[in-house]
């Protein structure tokens, strides 16, 4: 029994090392997983950056980021769909060649990923309902504070509260707080300021700090990164990300910031 289930594990083991060894290389020597085309995941769960269309088509300013890339790449683009949660891991298994998901910059990611040169800038900022007294971190001290599972800004929160609570969103999480449900939600002042035009009762308060967004890539693949670096930069020497950025929100949030 003890020799089947070894022959068994091994068995499973040289899959998965196969299917790591048979990607695809570019002319550059990137790894893809298929020839020809750029796979890339976006959660779908993070409009204005991600999201399903009513005929369940995914679109987003991520998702129209990561097809001009794949064009600048040669490339035939293919979004493909993963809870934001479990981005990473999708993308480190081999699920996708990269994430183009609003990922934001930081060491403990780059631990375990690479990324690219930021394609946008944003930053963490506090939303509360119109009537809250809540204005700073200061004031978050023993509120509940509503948070995305698997994002940053959970790690911010628990900064400043440790009553969090997690929401597979941040739409989710702004809508709770939009019917009277928590004291506070940390999320993307984009994402924040987008939900507040579409009637959800909240105001936004402190910015808390700046950050960097970038594209994620897995650490054995380090030309990839190089390749996508060099397209990002075309594009935004080109005025397509400000185009992008333009259409969905009304601004260039593609520009690092002045201060």
């Amino acid at each position: 029994m003890k020799k089947a289930w070894s022959a068994a594990l091994a068995m499973i083991v040289l899959l998965v090392l196969s299917a790591c060894a048979d990607k695809d290389q570019t002319e550059s020597g990137a790894k893809l997983i298929h020839k020809d085309e750029f796979v890339f995941a976006a959660s779908g769960e993070f409009k204005p950056f991600s999201y399903v269309t009513d005929d369940m088509k995914i679109t987003g300013f991520d998702v129209e980021v990561g097809r001009a890339v794949a064009k600048e790449l040669g490339l035939k683009p293919v979004a493909k769909r993963i809870k934001f949660k479990g981005i990473i891991e999708g993308v480190k298994s081999g699920r996708a060649d990269a994430a183009v998901a609003s990922h934001t910059v930081n060491e403990q990611r780059q631990k375990h990923m690479l990324f690219s040169t930021p394609y946008y800038y944003s930053g963490p900022q506090i939303f509360t309902r119109p009537d809250s007294d809540i204005k700073t971190v200061d004031d978050l001290k023993g509120k509940e504070v509503a948070v995305a599972k698997g994002s940053t800004y959970a790690d911010t929160a628990s900064k400043y509260s440790n009553n969090i609570k997690m929401y597979d969103s941040d739409i989710t999480a702004l809508k709770a707080l939009s019917i009277g449900r928590h004291d506070a939600v940390i999320t993307d002042f984009v994402t924040g300021k987008t939900a507040k035009k579409e009637g959800f009762k909240i105001k936004g308060q402190q910015l808390i700090e700046r950050s960097e967004q970038g594209i994620v890539v897995p650490k054995d693949n380090p030309q990839l990164i190089k390749d996508i670096n060099k397209a990002l930069e075309h594009l935004r020497e080109d005025g397509t990300l400000a185009k992008i950025s333009k259409k969905y929100f009304g601004e260039d949030i593609t520009q690092k910031p002045k201060n």
